[in-house]
């Protein structure tokens, strides 16, 4: 954490882009990703409530660790809002109130005008709070009913698990439609002449697998450290289950958002893709090569599913795939031709997110016992075989 924070440091200031631009770009992208990650957990924690899964009861504690940093990555996208909407950067052009200025020649601009309903900063601000605060507290509500289900038995924990149910029905109804809505907002938007149907799904899918493929590392860790003794073979297996498909589901997302914009040659389209083809080739094909290709070649097996060493070393460079991924969404819409290669800045906001996500998540974990202690389906979950 405090190399990345030197690291980022430097590169804070050596950046002379107009209003440290470089800077907040580079800021905002590891912000989105580490975030993400963690809004890919919670939804996958609340969709095994909804499924009553009982298999993951057994690691049910690491979902709730990574979900804790909801809160604080939240903190670090609201602070990237609040610097855009007063000025102190320029990642969104339509927050810039001479876009819609039709006697300034040199800054208005008709589309953002004609936008203008949808993205102005009240409205803005309205979704972003709500979708923040929606999120911040179904997080502290899952986490605190689960320390209250450990404490609880016989009819009452019934009741519990129930409601439990309940509240991720609700919450995987409000994440649908969330999901979508910050895809557009936060992101979409940086590129406004530019929309996309299926943004808000692909978004969607890079958080789940993120989530997928740091729960799984995180596992094998505490694995490896002696903790988790009852999660078996059979775990990690479906854990690497759950990797290989939803990277599957990105993929799926990635080249039909690409395929159908690119075959269809529509130019309020195709503008998204153009600049990343034509000045980041490698950091684009090198995205999809890894996030795709990579786990169908290597996860296809049984037996890759179940080693540890080498489920956690294609973990890792998928999870570095993913980062980039979060990259070519950010950097090429809010630098244009200033954003040439991955460099300081990246790196350095890089290891300082994993650094302060790395304590938090720990942290979590240090508060409670590592498995669940009372849950109707915790023997099912013990006696787990595949």
């Amino acid at each position: 954490m405090v190399i990345g924070l030197v690291m980022a440091a430097i590169g804070v200031v050596g950046d002379h882009s107009d209003h440290k631009q470089y800077s907040w770009a580079a800021f905002y992208a590891n912000a989105l990703f580490f975030f993400f990650i963690a809004l890919g957990t919670l939804f996958f924690y609340a969709l095994n409530h909804v499924t009553e899964t009982a298999w993951t009861v057994m690691v049910k504690r690491v979902y709730e660790a990574i979900a804790m940093y909801v809160p604080w990555g939240a903190l670090t996208v609201l602070l990237v809002l609040v610097a855009g909407s007063i000025g102190l950067n320029h990642i969104w052009h339509w927050m810039d109130a001479r876009a819609l200025d039709p006697a300034d020649a040199d800054h208005f601009d008709p589309r953002i005008g004609f936008l203008s309903g949808y993205l102005n900063k009240p409205f803005f601000w309205v979704r972003a709070l709500l979708i923040l605060g929606t999120f911040v507290f179904f997080t502290r509500w899952f986490r605190a009913h689960s320390l209250r289900m450990d404490k609880e038995s016989g009819e009452a924990l019934l009741a519990s698990h129930w409601k439990n149910y309940r509240r991720s029905v609700v919450f995987i109804v409000l994440f649908a439609f969330f999901s979508s809505l910050l895809a557009w907002d936060w992101i979409m938007s940086i590129d406004v002449h530019w929309k996309s149907a299926l943004f808000g799904w692909y978004v969607f899918g890079g958080m789940w697998a993120s989530g997928m493929i740091t729960a799984v590392i995180l596992v094998l860790y505490l694995k490896g450290k002696g903790y988790l003794p009852q999660v078996t073979g059979s775990h990690l297996q479906d854990m690497g289950k759950w990797m290989f498909a939803v990277s599957f589901l990105w993929s799926y997302l990635y080249f039909e958002q690409f395929m159908l914009t690119w075959y269809s040659n529509i130019p309020e389209e195709v503008t998204y893709f153009v600049p990343r083809l034509s000045s980041h080739p490698w950091l684009t094909w090198a995205t999809f090569f890894i996030n795709f290709a990579l786990p169908m070649l290597l996860l296809m097996s049984r037996d890759a599913k179940r080693s540890p060493k080498f489920l956690i070393g294609v973990g890792v460079v998928i999870f570095i795939g993913h980062w980039m991924d979060t990259l070519l969404l950010i950097l090429p819409g809010t630098l244009g031709p200033h954003f040439e290669q991955i460099g300081l800045l990246e790196i350095g906001f890089f290891t300082l997110f994993l650094g302060a996500f790395i304590r938090t998540v720990l942290a979590a974990l240090a508060k409670a016992p590592l498995t669940v202690v009372s849950h109707p389906f915790l023997e099912e979950s013990v006696h787990h075989h595949i």
